[in-house]
């Protein structure tokens, strides 16, 4: 609901958008990692012109009615497959050229941030199967991708647990364990501890509340392996929504 109310979050992810072309080049392309495109083994979106997915449901028709037009970059994806490697096997990644688009995942976060639709964007599936460190391997392969002016866009959520949602929750309340998980990642970010948000497991109890499922804790995995060691870090969105879902986000720059 974020991209067509206005909210915090929103305005957060307008005023980020606004500082490509300013504070920071604007981005060649985008690769986006959404906790919403599962697959076995790895691939990346290769049509010409990647469709907007509506993968929800129970929501307002002008949430269905949302597009976002961007263009996909057929050659780009197709050469990136051969490059990039799926840590399970060394084999290349696999390339969509007909099935997936851009889900909500994407573009619910890129329209608030460039509205133009002019950046051309890929997206990147994640192979649920496979164990955390590999997740964050592959992120380290994105790194190259950054210097040539890739953004590299992960969108997920530090703590997602719909099933003990409060509809009645305000933006800065939230379960202990919600805050004491998202504080965790934090921390370890914070202090340039990257490879251990892979073991978040071990967090025990709060991890498995704050992920039955962990499809939205996976992006931050690759986000974070692309990060490079002197990188700045920065934290925006800070704030949680439903009591059990968290809207950190992270800058590394």
């Amino acid at each position: 609901m974020n991209v067509i109310e206005d909210s915090p979050f929103r305005r957060e992810w307008q005023r980020i958008g606004a500082l490509f072309g300013s504070q920071w080049p604007k981005p060649k392309l985008i690769l986006c990692i959404s906790a919403h495109w599962i697959t076995q083994g790895w691939q990346l979106t290769g049509m010409a012109q990647p469709k907007t997915i509506h993968d929800f449901g129970g929501f307002p028709q002008e949430l269905f009615e949302q597009q976002y037009p961007a263009p996909g970059a057929p050659e780009w994806a197709a050469q990136m497959a051969q490059q990039l490697r799926q840590p399970a096997n060394g084999e290349p990644l696999g390339v969509d050229l007909t099935q997936w688009g851009l889900d909500h995942g994407c573009w619910s976060v890129l329209k608030p941030m460039f509205p133009a639709a002019d950046i051309p964007v890929v997206q990147l599936s994640i192979d649920y199967s496979r164990p955390m460190a590999e997740h964050y391997a592959l992120g380290q392969q994105l790194r190259s991708l950054r210097r040539q002016g890739v953004l590299v866009m992960a969108s997920g959520n530090t703590v997602h647990n719909l099933r003990t949602m409060q509809r009645s929750a305000a933006d800065d309340q939230a379960y202990d364990w919600a805050v004491s998980f998202d504080q965790w990642v934090a921390d370890q970010i914070s202090a340039g501890h990257n490879e251990d948000l892979a073991d978040f497991q071990a967090q025990g109890q709060t991890a498995q509340m704050s992920h039955p499922s962990y499809d939205h804790y996976l992006p931050l995995l690759y986000a974070a392996g692309a990060a490079e060691p002197g990188d700045s870090v920065t934290f925006f969105n800070e704030g949680y929504q439903l009591a059990s879902i968290a809207m950190r986000s992270v800058i590394w720059d």
